[in-house]
């Protein structure tokens, strides 16, 4: 019978939420003018608020220490992910796909800074997402998860979205006062849909919690 952890299954989507983002994050979209600001978002828009959101449903149900652990493994895909896109990009192309080595160079070469942007955000953001959530759990106990959760939520997504735009998309031949307007454009928008989207999520995070503890009654800190 076909059947898989639910902790494995959990951390399968955590691992896939982080390698989408790190392969598909440099792209950016438009979403609308304000004040003369052009907004956009990163296509990973759409996975960091899971990523954050499943770090509290572990957390939540297993304690500080598993989700630690946890997002220690996060950190070691995009680890891997950085040393492979040197290696990929560094060996020489065979005759058939040597048209195409230059386009594949240029998106993986591209992906190294996204990466090593966002192993330093994510190493920031994502320790510091646990560490919020299991002071206000010490705090309120284990009532109030949305508060927890939104609150951790959102005071990381700010430090991993402040962290990881810089690095990833300041252009080093350009002026700050020429990559503010264009930061901030991206900055304040993917925060802000972070956020709304980390509450939307909100429901999700118990009803995650619910699922993870079925089963798991012995292993769930108290």
């Amino acid at each position: 019978m076909f059947k898989i952890n639910k902790l494995d299954l959990l951390i399968a989507t955590y691992i896939f939420c982080i390698a989408a983002s790190e392969l598909m994050g440099a792209k950016t979209f438009p979403l609308f003018t304000i004040f003369g600001f052009h907004l956009s978002a990163s296509v990973a828009i759409f996975v960091i608020p899971v990523i954050f959101t499943i770090n509290d449903v572990i957390a939540e149900v297993f304690g500080k220490a598993r989700a630690r652990s946890v997002v220690w493994s996060g950190f070691f895909v995009i680890l891997l992910i950085i040393l492979f896109s040197f290696l990929a990009t560094a060996l020489p192309p065979s005759a058939r796909f040597l048209p195409s080595e230059s386009a594949y160079d240029d998106v993986f070469f591209k992906t190294i800074r996204i990466s090593v942007a966002s192993l330093i955000a994510f190493g920031l953001s994502d320790f510091l997402d646990v560490y919020i959530f299991m002071k206000i759990r010490e705090k309120l106990g284990k009532k109030n998860l949305w508060l927890r959760t939104n609150v951790s939520n959102i005071l990381s997504e700010f430090v991993d979205t402040t962290t990881f735009i810089t690095l990833a998309f300041y252009a080093l031949n350009l002026s700050f006062a020429s990559n503010f307007p264009f930061l901030a454009g991206i900055i304040l928008p993917y925060w802000l849909l972070k956020c709304f989207m980390s509450v939307i999520e909100t429901p999700f995070a118990y009803l995650g919690v619910n699922w993870l503890k079925k089963g798991n009654e012995a292993q769930a800190v108290k």
